[in-house]
């Protein structure tokens, strides 16, 4: 595994001052070492989506790893005058020993389902909550905002340009490998190639063109530079009284002389649809079918999608800032919540309750599954139970909608199979995940879409996907529902 972006930093102290001032709460109180579960999730898929590409786990593992508080940042937390010297004397001896267990990256997921889990000492589990939301809250979203473009991109290339526009280095450079995991085939930003392997594309501006006398002499000094992957930026004047025309005679006075052919042109401005168009029939009179047509300039999946249905002769889209920011839903929302606590070996499941039913949380030490219909082999829903029960797909199951007992479905035994989504990643605070290649997550990534229905893909008002729970995780639930708000139970 490569070395990554950021690798060299102590990233601790990326939290809320409520976590530290929490966990000196559990200090004193003498709680610091009762084992706790949290689980992390999110309550919405982004841009009113079907589905959400789960992304980040990489660098959440690195963080975890490397959990732990210098000297400065000890000498820092003292001048805040917040916390006792036994306390900080305990904080530089801190490391994460806990257990936790994940969904894989490039997995499919879908809201109110547990992504990562964790389990383990108060104080562990509460210090993390930020860096584990922050890592996995920013891949995600760009993960699943390149799976939508790419979809709508119907086979053709997708190419990451975001840097400029992204929020910040960090941004850029993680951005570009969540792009990559969701589906982008390269990226512009150099690090990303540098610590992730992902491969770089690029070729020039228009500053470059403007530069030399004129647009033939800037596409020569190109074609020379790199004949082997010439592609000509062709907008700079005029796109098809100049820079078609001129990619054309570059292909045949220059490039054809040495044996070599044009790769390619870029459109960064105008009707991209028509110039588009134009541009294609202009190659292919002159003999350069083989040439490939780039588009950039602002694409989103609605405008790819809009681009393709007018019949734009366009070979592949460069997408920059409404990919790395995710810009028409910029907020992933997941979450970390408590859900149990352990007592006298006891697992005792614990619940928010909100006024906001979708705030209302799942209590308890839970997994999750993925629920494969045998003959399809599609999968029909993803089910939450307590860790303590059993799934057996030779018995029948009914899975429950998640607040209602009277909204279920029945699925018949020896018609299903059952997948275990979470894997561990830590036990006892140890690394026991054999964490895959960016090339290997993005292919499980692009695999996952052959086993769903292709519905929850859909722009606009796509199927919703069942995550149910078993009949004992909602009886539960809704029985500490009625025992917080005071309700006898007329069962």
């Amino acid at each position: 595994m490569s070395t990554h972006a950021g690798s060299s930093r102590n990233l601790t102290l990326v939290m809320d001052l409520y976590e530290l001032t929490m966990a000196y709460n559990y200090f004193k109180q003498g709680t610091k070492d009762q084992y706790v579960y949290f689980d992390m999730y999110y309550r919405a898929n982004p841009d009113n989506g079907g589905y959400a590409i789960f992304a980040g786990l990489e660098q959440l593992i690195e963080i975890i790893e490397d959990l732990h508080f210098s000297d400065f940042d000890i000498d820092y937390l003292r001048s805040l005058d917040k916390f006792d010297e036994e306390f900080l004397e305990y904080l530089k001896n801190f490391r994460f020993t806990g257990d936790i267990y994940s969904v894989k990256e490039g997995e499919i997921v879908f809201p109110n389902e547990p992504l990562v889990t964790v389990k383990a000492k108060f104080i562990e589990a509460q210090l993390i909550e930020t860096l584990l939301l922050v890592t996995v809250n920013h891949q995600s979203l760009v993960a699943t905002k390149t799976r939508r473009i790419v979809n709508e991109a119907k086979g053709r290339p997708v190419l990451e340009f975001g840097a400029r526009r992204a929020q910040g280095y960090d941004g850029a450079v993680y951005g570009a490998r969540a792009a990559f995991i969701g589906g982008a085939d390269g990226s512009a930003t150099v690090m990303a190639g540098q610590y992730f392997d992902i491969p770089l594309v690029g070729t020039m501006a228009h500053s470059f063109v403007q530069s030399f006398d004129s647009e033939y002499e800037a596409f020569k000094a190109y074609a020379l530079t790199y004949p082997d992957s010439c592609v000509l930026l062709v907008d700079t004047y005029d796109t098809l009284k100049s820079g078609v025309v001129n990619a054309i005679r570059i292909a045949k006075e220059v490039l054809a002389p040495m044996g070599k052919k044009l790769g390619g042109i870029r459109l960064d401005s105008g009707d991209l649809a028509y110039l588009s168009k134009k541009a294609r029939a202009m190659l292919d009179g002159a003999g350069l079918s083989e040439v490939k047509i780039t588009a950039s300039n602002a694409l989103d999946e609605y405008l790819i999608r809009s681009l393709l249905d007018q019949g734009a002769a366009i070979d592949s889209f460069g997408v920059g800032e409404n990919l790395i920011v995710s810009k028409s839903a910029p907020v992933f929302g997941g979450v970390y919540k408590l859900v149990a606590i352990e007592r006298d070996g006891q697992i005792i499941p614990k619940i928010k309750v909100s006024e906001n039913v979708a705030k209302i949380t799942n209590p308890g030490y839970k997994k999750v599954y993925r629920l494969y219909d045998l003959q399809d082999h599609k999968a029909i829903g993803d089910v939450i139970g307590f860790a303590h029960e059993i799934m057996d797909s030779q018995k029948d199951i009914t899975i429950y909608h998640q607040s209602n007992l009277w909204k279920f479905k029945r699925i018949k035994a020896g018609t299903y199979k059952i997948q275990e989504l979470q894997v561990p990643v830590f036990i006892d605070g140890v690394k026991v995940y054999d964490e895959p290649d960016i090339h290997e997550i993005q292919a499980y990534c692009m695999s996952q879409k052959e086993k769903m229905w292709q519905e929850i893909f859909r722009l606009e008002y796509p199927h919703t996907y069942y995550v149910d729970l078993t009949k004992e995780l909602l009886n539960h639930k809704l029985k500490m529902l009625e025992e917080i708000r005071g309700v006898e139970n007329d069962d």
